[in-house]
């Protein structure tokens, strides 16, 4: 619910009421950016209707959207999350890439090298693994977090990383830059407020693969009210019935998505199609549709992959369509530092 008091009101009387509020364990927040004193109440819906005809109140807005601290109207600017020398949101457009699984030392430092030369802005690799078999491989674990800084330190790269279990935050804080919540993580609503109740690390959420745009923004709501507004939502395609692709990329979402929460958006294409030949197509339309990133699987030898290798590209490929990204990111108005 948002409040517009009256206008003329004495200062006292509208400190006096935001006190009333907060004594009704509501959180107010105040809008930036409108003449009026205006408020939006964040709590328990029914203690927020009985101050809708409180004698201060000019205006009630009744806003059915659950999620109120990630919504664009408490935030009105896009929120900029630093990532290295760069920041995620805003007019520029980044790309994170690297291997599904973090395999060996070679592996982790030909691929790092290579995507820094193409111009990525932050290595991603999977040290926990969560798989659908539990025959495959699960990751390294702690001593893939090894792996992941010897790879991308001698290239300043920032490392993004799954995290899966609230036990290895510690570890995961001394060893990565970006905590990433994975897909069947994101309705873990313990994992969510663990990871939000660390402010050192931005947190990228990924979209479940049956998850609405609301259940996405409410998973963000619950890292945002436990203290971490370093959020960045990710696109990573949905299950529907269609199965000539591994997800289907629905990147109505990503439009939908920045007019609705100040958040910045990535979209994942790797999982979003499942096919490496889809993926430069499917950036291309990310980057049109108005997202502020990439998260894309680069394999210094796809075919050996001990996992996603059909989504991920090869070196040459992921360099070929970081070229083709800079004069299409300026044609819409954003820039590929």
């Amino acid at each position: 619910m948002y409040l517009i008091l009256k206008p003329g009101l004495d200062p006292d009387l509208q400190n006096r009421f935001v006190e009333e509020l907060k004594a009704a364990r509501l959180e107010v927040v105040p809008l930036p950016g409108l003449n009026r004193r205006a408020f939006a109440l964040v709590g328990s819906p029914e203690i927020t209707e009985r101050f809708a005809t409180h004698p201060y109140v000019e205006e009630c807005i009744r806003d059915a959207a659950p999620y109120k601290r990630v919504a664009r109207a408490l935030h009105p600017h896009d929120t900029l999350v630093p990532l290295g020398d760069v920041s995620i949101g805003g007019d520029s457009f980044i790309v994170i890439a690297g291997p599904c699984a973090v395999e060996t030392p070679e592996q982790m430092q030909s691929v790092a090298a290579a995507v820094r030369a193409a111009g990525a802005h932050g290595l991603r690799g999977g040290a926990f693994k969560p798989r659908t078999s539990p025959y495959s491989f699960q990751g390294h674990g702690r001593s893939g977090l090894q792996l992941l800084r010897e790879a991308a330190s001698p290239h300043r790269l920032p490392i993004v990383t799954e995290i899966m279990d609230a036990e290895d935050l510690p570890a995961m804080m001394e060893s990565v830059q970006v905590l990433q919540v994975g897909t069947r993580n994101m309705q873990n609503f313990s994992l969510l407020k663990a990871v939000g109740s660390q402010k050192k690390l931005p947190v990228i959420l990924k979209r479940g693969l049956a998850a609405t745009l609301e259940e996405l923004l409410l998973a963000a709501e619950y890292i945002v009210d436990a203290g971490n507004e370093a959020v960045i939502l990710c696109e990573r395609g949905i299950r529907t019935f269609e199965t000539a692709t591994r997800n289907t990329l629905d990147l109505n979402a990503v439009a939908w998505l920045k007019t609705k929460t100040h958040l910045p958006v990535l979209v994942d294409p790797s999982h979003g199609t499942g096919l490496s030949e889809l993926v430069p197509p499917l950036s291309k339309a990310a980057l049109a549709a108005g997202a502020d990133g990439l998260l894309i699987e680069v394999h210094p030898d796809p075919t050996r992959a001990w996992s996603d290798g059909r989504q991920s590209l090869d070196p040459q490929s992921f360099t070929r369509l970081m070229r083709e990204l800079r004069p299409l990111a300026q044609l819409f108005g954003r820039t590929l530092p």
